[in-house]
């Protein structure tokens, strides 16, 4: 069985930086293909950022040029630094991992199998 563990989420104000982890684990230790996605109350979960099975990092428009993401692959780990934060990045953060199929996009939630529990980032003017 697959696990992934998000963590890394908290309170900062606005121009600030937080740095969220997700680290999979079991039958999904090796995923290459993994995502950041964002709740944000009243719209749809999006995405955010993530890095696709050609190793490419993939980034969502909104936040482009401020967040950062890499990935340890020696313990199975994602982590989007993610830098000049503002109030709208506010919201509950998850991570997703295994495309559906090779090549996917990362950052588009119908495509990753596997989901962690969210992390709440609040963002203060």
């Amino acid at each position: 069985q697959g696990r992934l563990v998000g963590s890394g989420g908290g309170s900062v104000q606005a121009g600030g930086s937080l740095r969220l982890s997700c680290a999979a684990s079991g039958s999904i230790g090796s995923a290459a293909c993994m995502g950041w996605f964002r709740q944000v109350r009243g719209k749809e979960l999006g995405g955010v950022a993530g890095i696709d099975n050609y190793r490419r990092k993939i980034y969502g428009d909104t936040v482009k040029g401020r967040f950062t993401i890499s990935k340890d692959n020696a313990d199975n780990t994602m982590y989007p630094e993610m830098n000049t934060l503002k109030p709208e990045d506010t919201g509950t953060y998850y991570c997703a991992a295994v495309c559906m199929r090779y090549g996917m996009s990362p950052i588009e939630k119908s495509h990753l199998r596997y989901w962690g529990q969210g992390t709440q980032v609040t963002v203060s003017s």
